[in-house]
């Protein structure tokens, strides 16, 4: 069944994966990026485009609550929400800015809300939702250099574990998927050496992919997958076992 799905974030490698993965399973796709990406939007859509996916696009600074109220009318119906936008600002605790913290907590946990709070309710009078929440390996063990990030990201499966509760009863599933070190633009900007360093920690010998993650959340929001709700999947080659 074709069903509409909104992904945050859903202009960076790991969105556009999931965005591609959401296509082809036959869904309605619209992606959400930020207002700094307008420039760059049009060649995003055109390398779609040429790849015969179709999907939609909508910028919004998810961290602002007014933004998303303006944003969820032209969304319509949203039956699969996958809350993957985030950024890092990394610094280690004792000189870490409040500007640092906040900007992570406002694009991390303060955009879950803001979105979710939309939609959530439409899923619920439908009777069917699938909300599916982008945390991080780093949000379950911990990371020196990112108390914010880490924080954020483990609040984020906070989030996921109270609202799964709420909703059960409605036909909503809220669940987590925490990536380990996946191959992006954003890996590669480390330094060679740390990068040596990750990969020797990683049991499976290998960073892993944009499209290792948009299978989970394939998984997750299948019409057949009513019976996972508030769980934390963890796609990270061994590195993290809880």
């Amino acid at each position: 069944m074709t069903r509409h799905a909104v992904v945050t974030g859903g202009t960076g490698a790991i969105g556009t994966e999931i965005c591609r993965q959401l296509a082809q399973a036959g869904h309605r796709v619209t992606a959400i990026g930020h207002p700094a990406e307008a420039q760059r939007l049009p060649a995003w859509r055109e390398s779609l485009q040429r790849d015969g996916f179709g999907i939609g696009a909508e910028l919004c600074d998810l961290s602002d609550w007014d933004a998303c109220v303006a944003l969820a009318p032209r969304l319509g119906e949203v039956d699969i929400l996958v809350n993957a936008a985030g950024i890092t600002r990394d610094a280690r605790l004792v000189k870490m800015t409040p500007e640092q913290w906040r900007a992570v907590m406002a694009a991390n946990l303060d955009s879950v809300f803001n979105l979710t709070r939309q939609l959530i309710e439409g899923m619920c009078a439908r009777g069917h939702g699938r909300i599916v929440n982008i945390s991080s390996v780093n949000g379950q063990k911990g990371q020196a250099g990112q108390t914010n990030y880490s924080a954020s990201k483990a609040g984020l499966h906070g989030f996921t574990l109270a609202l799964a509760r709420e909703v059960a009863g409605k036909g909503v599933t809220v669940n987590t998927v925490s990536p380990g070190y996946i191959d992006t633009p954003m890996i590669r900007q480390v330094r060679e050496e740390i990068r040596v360093q990750i990969l020797k920690e990683i049991p499976v010998g290998r960073f892993g992919t944009p499209a290792d993650i948009a299978r989970a959340v394939l998984f997750l929001v299948d019409d057949a997958a009513g019976f996972i709700t508030g769980a934390d999947l963890s796609v990270n080659g061994g590195q993290y076992m809880a």
